[in-house]
């Protein structure tokens, strides 16, 4: 359903930095997935800083197409800014987070949302192969996480949730790293909240290189998981081993 509401049923947060090669065509996939799924929905670029035509590029697909909006950052500010954007701006009764390289294609949407009906959090993993460095990296995140917090739903990469689940968690971690999305799956998980973890696919890049799994992202990933396995201690919410 081509049009948008004040509430609608259903907000794509779109998460880019400089990527002005990617973004037009992956917002034309999604409201070509969109428009199959008969719900109101608005698209929410969030222009991360570029440096690029990333902001032009957005800036006109939101005068050209009334359901999407934008939401500029002066600065940076790394994957950890752009997802606490996501939430304080967030209005569809659900919303998935979507980066904006098109390596998640939007088709993932067709089946989120049905799921949506019997859960409160769908979150995806990935199974594609990918280059061993990035796999690598990738797998010893996880096993940090589990050390930390003890056995989650898996995830990696797109998650839908309800927004309602933001009135009843408190999200206090900063940085620049994904450590504010690893607190709100934590929290989730300490909660009665029905949540389910599924297999998702995952393109090549067509354009740029990842900005994501490298040394320094796991780092600092790192620094605001100990963060947060502090607060956590301190509110006394256990493990779930």
């Amino acid at each position: 359903m081509h049009e948008t509401s004040t509430n609608p049923d259903l907000s794509v947060l779109v998460m880019c930095y400089n990527e002005a090669g990617t973004l037009k065509a992956f917002v034309r996939e999604l409201v070509l997935v969109l428009d199959q799924l008969s719900l109101l929905y608005e698209i929410v670029v969030i222009n991360d800083g570029s440096t690029d035509e990333t902001g032009a590029l957005a800036n006109e697909l939101a005068a050209a197409t009334p359901n999407v909006r934008v939401v500029h950052h002066q600065e940076n500010e790394g994957l950890g800014g752009v997802s606490r954007t996501g939430f304080r701006t967030v209005r569809g009764r659900i919303a998935p987070f979507f980066p904006a390289d098109g390596q998640f294609p939007a088709s993932i949407l067709a089946e989120f949302v049905p799921l949506m009906h019997d859960y409160d959090l769908v979150l995806g993993y990935v199974t594609t192969p990918r280059p061993f460095v990035a796999s690598a990296l990738s797998r010893l995140e996880r096993l940090l996480y589990r050390a930390l917090f003890g056995r989650q739903h898996a995830f990696q990469g797109v998650m839908m949730f309800r927004r309602d689940l933001l009135q009843r968690i408190q999200l206090r971690v900063g940085g620049r790293g994904w450590g504010v999305l690893m607190e709100f799956v934590i929290k989730c998980s300490r909660l009665p909240v029905r949540a389910i973890s599924v297999p998702t696919p995952l393109r090549p890049r067509a354009n740029g290189k990842s900005k994501v799994v490298n040394v320094q992202s796991i780092g600092a990933n790192l620094a605001e998981a100990l963060r947060l396995r502090a607060e956590l201690w301190e509110l006394h919410l256990p493990n779930l081993n």
